[in-house]
């Protein structure tokens, strides 16, 4: 059997501890090529490129006339 606490925290204690555990803001870059804001170390999604070089080559659509 584990070892159960003999008596309950209150919820301060539990707040303080919440507290010391927060989430992180993501540290947001923008693309070199297209301004747009990305994670580090990734493709660009909107445009494709990564370190100034095209990785990923995006389709364009036909419009009709």
């Amino acid at each position: 059997m584990t070892p159960l606490p003999k008596r309950r925290h209150s919820t301060r204690r539990g707040g303080k501890r919440k507290a010391a555990i927060k989430l992180n803001l993501l540290g947001m870059i923008q693309c070199g090529n297209c301004k747009a804001f990305i994670l580090p170390h990734r493709v660009c999604t909107t445009c494709g490129y990564y370190n100034g070089k095209p990785v990923i080559v995006k389709k364009e659509k036909k419009v009709k006339k």
